[in-house]
């Protein structure tokens, strides 16, 4: 209670007043006589604005208003008794329609954010000021100064003046200061100025008998204003057409009996130019929403492959760590007995020199590959390929009796691919079918590394082992990343195996039969590039 005797409360209530009073006396054009009516009531829109800015208990001043400002301002010729009981039906009116709006439940967004609170403000608006418009004529018929016959003129008049005073100018004074944003001095903008007085000279200066159907001339530039500024834009529009209207219409001499066909125009025009600027800044609002879930995604994206390139790297570099520490312990080994194994050392200590530098070019063209994007496609010959992918397998091959054996068909055309990744694919399935036939304990593995050519003009290269082939239950699964039977495996082998095949347009397969294991891929060839 006290807030509402508070000094800045009754200041602004005052500022509300003296506003209230202009912007009425300015807009009392054609009124009704002696009742008052005008077809343009823009105070009931500062009314609505003021407590959905403020806060309901500003709802006392919407009683206060239309009492001083009909009795002292206008000075209208009515009973004291009018007087009150008009600015008891217009306060409980417009406050029982703001105190509705301001229900927490209702979530009304006074910044008209969304679409949805446009839309209460509307519907609120025109149940009430339709209610108001009855109660209020109802009671001048009552004491005799509305006949009978001008009852429903006066009240279609009186609702339509309001709800255009709701519509035009609270959506407006809304986002004026709760959005602070201020539409931004520009050429289109002034040329939708220009085009405003353009239409209303048309409509008001040329013809007076076509004058109501010219009035659709204003729907072009305020749907220009809607499509290219939005609501912020439309809104400031729409009153600057208000006001545009009023005073041409002063100026033409608009017929009385015309008045309710402008009004029903300018509210039509009112709620088409609203319905597109919401509609306009809520594709805006879900394109910028779009743009902030790409972003995100994008991050996500960023580091899965972050992850992924992690995994690749760690995968990749595994192998020929794992073949150095062999090399290595093997030199070890050959040096430290009785009477040292000068050669083996040798061959030891080159194998290994040989994966130190392999594992250097792996992390350069993975870095390379990461930086630049892409694959370094050149055509090479496949078998080369594969002798270059077993030599750097045949020591591992000999010290776990692993025969290996290569079956390479004349005469293939050359292909199309990235050598390095392609042999670290092989050096990866042969090393995997090597695991698989040493898991199975059998003492004659072999490996065949094949090369043919198939009915597609491709090159199929297929990896053989005589192995205990693939575990049933995950068959299904194994080119997926992270599955593996193997106690100290990364699962990433056939997955990058495969999204290597991938990447040079082919595809991976697997088989498993009772005679071992297959894993084959495709690789491009010169003549399907050419």
């Amino acid at each position: 209670m006290s807030a509402l005797f508070s000094r800045g409360h009754v200041a602004t209530g005052i500022a509300f007043l003296v506003v209230y009073a202009l912007i009425d006396w300015v807009s009392y054009i054609s009124p009704i006589a002696p009742i008052g009516v005008t077809p343009w009531n823009p105070a009931t829109g500062l009314a609505f604005a003021l407590v959905l800015l403020l806060g309901r208990e500003y709802i006392p001043w919407l009683f206060i208003a239309p009492l001083l400002v009909n009795a002292l301002v206008l000075d209208l010729p009515m009973p004291v008794i009018v007087h009150v009981l008009g600015a008891i039906i217009v306060g409980a009116g417009y406050g029982a329609a703001t105190y509705i709006l301001t229900m927490p439940r209702l979530e009304f967004d006074r910044t008209l954010s969304m679409k949805r609170s446009l839309m209460l403000l509307i519907g609120t608006a025109a149940i009430s000021t339709g209610v108001v418009a009855v109660a209020y004529v109802g009671l001048l018929a009552s004491f005799g100064l509305v006949t009978p016959a001008d009852m429903t003129t006066a009240t279609i008049q009186l609702w339509i003046g309001d709800m255009i005073g709701v519509t035009v100018l609270t959506p407006f004074l809304l986002i004026a200061l709760t959005r602070r944003r201020m539409i931004v001095p520009s050429l289109e903008l002034a040329a939708v100025v220009i085009a405003l007085l353009l239409t209303l000279a048309a409509v008001f200066g040329l013809s007076d008998t076509f004058r109501v159907k010219q009035f659709y001339l204003f729907f072009l530039p305020v749907m220009w204003t809607a499509v290219r500024f939005g609501l912020e834009g439309v809104t400031a529009g729409l009153v600057l057409t208000q006001v545009g209207l009023m005073a041409a219409m002063q100026y033409a001499g608009v017929l009385d009996s015309e008045v309710t066909a402008y009004q029903a125009l300018m509210i039509v025009l009112s709620l088409t130019g609203l319905t597109i600027g919401a509609v306009v800044n809520e594709q805006l609002r879900t394109q910028a929403q779009l743009r902030h879930n790409q972003d995100a995604l994008e991050r996500a994206a960023r580091l899965d492959t972050m992850g992924a390139f992690a995994a690749v790297l760690a995968h990749e570099i595994n192998q020929p760590l794992t073949a150095i520490s062999n090399y290595t312990r093997l030199a070890k080994m050959a040096v430290e007995k009785k009477l040292p194994d000068i050669e083996a050392a040798r061959q030891a200590a080159g194998h290994a020199v040989a994966q130190v530098d392999r594992a250097a070019d792996v992390v350069r063209k993975l870095r390379d590959y990461i930086r630049l994007g892409h694959n370094e496609m050149v055509a090479q010959s496949s078998a080369d390929l594969i002798r270059e992918a077993i030599s750097h397998c045949r020591f591992e091959m000999q010290a776990n009796r692993v025969e290996i054996e290569t079956r390479i068909a004349k005469n293939l055309p050359l292909v199309v691919c990235d050598g390095l990744q392609i042999q670290q694919v092989l050096i990866n399935l042969i090393r995997n079918a090597a695991e698989s036939v040493l898991a199975s304990g059998r003492t004659d593995g072999r490996i065949a590394v094949e090369a043919d050519l198939t009915d597609t003009n491709r090159v199929i290269v297929t990896v053989r082992d005589n192995g205990p082939g693939f575990d049933p239950d995950i068959l299904e699964r194994a080119l997926a990343p992270f599955i593996t039977t193997k106690r100290e495996g990364l699962g990433l082998g056939l997955a990058l195996a495969r999204s290597t095949a991938e990447t040079h347009g082919g595809q991976l397969l697997i088989e498993s039969t009772g005679g071992g294991a297959a894993v084959s891929f495709t690789l491009p060839t010169t003549s399907i590039e050419k």
